[in-house]
């Protein structure tokens, strides 16, 4: 089993890249209001701030501040995967027969037959400066652009790009 070595820094500003298994699959979208319960479920009990944050239909891009002597993004990411299992298997959405794709999601204890929707882990990036973190916010708000999805950021309707006063202009080098 690999052992990841992160840094242990606390309070930080880390950038997150966190798929389905299935990456052909819409359910984040399709069901984006049980995802953003799981989010606010588990900001209730793990305070965190979401800096900047997109929706795609099989994975999500987001930048996330810690508190101040808190770096456990870990357990944040694992209750918010299990708070959004649980209720699209609740809500008796269980993804179609995936046997092909193993035993990914955050439950190693499936119960036999079940698939793991969420990829087993995601990645993340400690962000180092205030250009590193402008970098990161843009390609969250232009990722729906990237994909092909819309033809500027505005126009998706889960990103935090429409927390924004005014919208970001964006060159075309910044969507291509």
């Amino acid at each position: 089993m690999p052992h990841y070595i992160r840094p242990r820094v606390t309070g930080a500003t880390i950038f997150f890249t966190v798929c389905l298994q299935d990456r052909r699959s819409a359910l984040l979208t399709d069901q984006i209001g049980l995802l953003r319960d799981a989010v606010r479920a588990t900001k209730a009990g793990r305070p965190f701030e979401i800096v900047s944050m997109v929706v795609l239909p099989d994975h999500l891009h987001c930048v996330w501040r810690l508190p101040a002597g808190d770096r456990d993004f870990g357990r944040r990411w694992g209750a918010i995967k299990g708070r959004f299992s649980a209720s699209v298997r609740r809500a008796g959405l269980v993804p179609p027969d995936a046997s092909y794709l193993g035993n990914g999601g955050v439950n190693p204890a499936l119960r036999k037959g079940q698939v793991g929707i969420w990829q087993k882990r995601f990645w993340e990036h400690h962000i180092r400066c205030e250009e590193d973190l402008a970098n990161h916010v843009r390609y969250c708000h232009v990722n729906p652009v990237k994909h092909g999805f819309v033809a500027r950021p505005e126009d998706w309707p889960w990103s935090s790009v429409h927390r924004e006063k005014r919208f970001a202009q964006y060159d075309r080098k910044d969507v291509a």
